[in-house]
């Protein structure tokens, strides 16, 4: 259920940058999303659907690209997957942090602007943002 939240959060980050943007319409909003976070992209979706309804970005789609989980052991340095162990496959330490896999941000928005006197069209350069998502 925590999904409604942080979706609300986009909404008001995407709203935000694509107003500073001159943006009449948010079109894309691209995701970045660690393993290991416990948002489900499906949930996202699904309330993304209520809460934009009636405001600049609704129908917008959304991208979600998911970043591999990723352990470094603190005693040898050694970079591994969680999948090969929890342990460093190196040395055996239990010593190990987290260095990917927890990301959950906005990375860039696609907007439509409406230049004075012609018709719509979409803007090239993406809006970006890296403000962090709360959950």
């Amino acid at each position: 259920m925590h999904e409604l939240a942080v979706t609300e959060s986009i909404l008001e980050i995407a709203l935000r940058h694509g107003g500073e943007a001159g943006a009449q319409r948010i079109t894309d909003l691209h995701l970045v999303i660690g393993e290991l976070s416990t948002i489900i992209d499906e949930s996202v979706q699904f309330y993304w659907d209520i809460v934009s309804e009636g405001t600049p970005a609704a129908g917008a789609t959304l991208h979600f690209r998911r970043v591999p989980a990723q352990l470094t052991c603190q005693t040898c340095g050694h970079s591994y997957s969680p999948r090969q162990s929890l342990p460093c496959p190196a040395c055996g330490s239990e010593d190990i942090a987290i260095t990917a896999g927890e990301e959950f941000n906005l990375e860039a928005i696609d907007v439509e602007q409406y230049p004075v006197g012609s018709r719509s069209v979409t803007q090239n350069d993406r809006p970006t943002t890296t403000d962090p998502l709360t959950h």
